[in-house]
């Protein structure tokens, strides 16, 4: 009975220190996760009050918050309270199902950038033709493309990962079950799910951050020959929040699984998963706040009331 019970449970390894550190790390991640949610929300409460952003790009930005507290609620929760209460066991299907969820808003995430990047192209390049190429059957469409590229991604990952086998005392160096950590605790030989992961997700993270940055490249060519400064200026305040978001998203993601060896340093990955996972969905509104002056407007109206 003993060994079966094995079988079933993983042990998060996280990050090893004394209770103190520990207790820490559990009040930080707790109150990021609180000004994750709070953020968010707000993000979500402001534009679906105010009609001046029922736009795509507020569409987009909405969709882009939801995602973001889900995308963290995945992980920090139960990071947090295995910092608190030392609890580190957690069973088999719990981490498959922590994986699956995890690398869907994850790869979702991705894909989002790319379309908002694709957005800001239409406003700022064809802005005479932006509403009829920026349907809402098209926006909503982008969406729900997105949510079926991540759960195809999703899907393959975790299958792949968890049709290994797992012996030993299978410790996950690390505070929550991401694909990497997870397949170097496999008695089994990796190399093919280290090949499917490098090919999956350096296409889609190559894929994606393609789309942004040739979107962004004509961008600043259309900014740069706009007449008037105060043209320059709207534009370039609309696109650099984003492409803020953007820089630090995929560079994080590119060196945890977009490059040969990213299941070799599990002590920097773990470093590294904290900002792509907690800091970089807590950021995201203020981000899109405070460099926003249609949201800084309609949030002190608000504030007012």
């Amino acid at each position: 009975m003993e060994n079966e019970t094995k079988v079933n449970e993983f042990i998060l390894v996280g990050f090893q220190s004394h209770p103190g550190s520990q207790l820490l790390l559990s009040v930080l991640f707790s109150t990021m996760y609180a000004v994750t949610v709070v953020g968010n929300a707000c993000m979500i409460f402001i534009i679906r009050t105010d009609s001046k952003l029922h736009t795509p790009m507020y569409f987009f930005l909405e969709n882009l918050s939801i995602l973001d507290i889900c995308y963290s609620s995945v992980i920090t929760p139960k990071a947090a309270l295995t910092f608190s209460l030392g609890r580190r066991i957690i069973s088999y299907n719990d981490c498959a199902s922590q994986m699956f969820f995890f690398s869907l808003f994850g790869t979702t995430e991705a894909f989002f950038f790319a379309v908002m990047a694709y957005d800001r192209f239409t406003a700022v390049c064809n802005p005479l033709l932006y509403k009829i190429i920026m349907n809402k059957r098209l926006c909503v469409f982008m969406v729900v493309g997105s949510y079926l590229s991540g759960c195809i991604n999703c899907t393959i990952q975790t299958g792949f990962t968890f049709s290994l086998s797992f012996c030993g005392s299978k410790e996950i160096n690390h505070f929550f079950c991401d694909v990497p950590a997870v397949m170097h605790t496999s008695c089994s030989d990796t190399l093919v799910n280290e090949i499917v992961m490098l090919a999956l997700c350096g296409s889609i993270i190559v894929g994606t951050a393609l789309v942004v940055f040739i979107s962004y490249g004509y961008i600043i060519i259309t900014i740069v020959q706009m007449p008037s400064a105060e043209s320059r200026l709207k534009a370039f305040s609309t696109c650099s929040s984003h492409m803020l978001s953007v820089c630090l998203f995929f560079g994080t993601v590119f060196f945890m699984y977009a490059q040969p060896g990213s299941t070799s340093s599990p002590n920097k990955s773990k470093t590294i998963s904290i900002l792509y996972t907690i800091v970089i969905p807590m950021l995201n509104p203020f981000i899109y706040t405070l460099r926003n002056k249609e949201v800084k407007e309609s949030l002190k109206k608000k504030l007012k009331r």
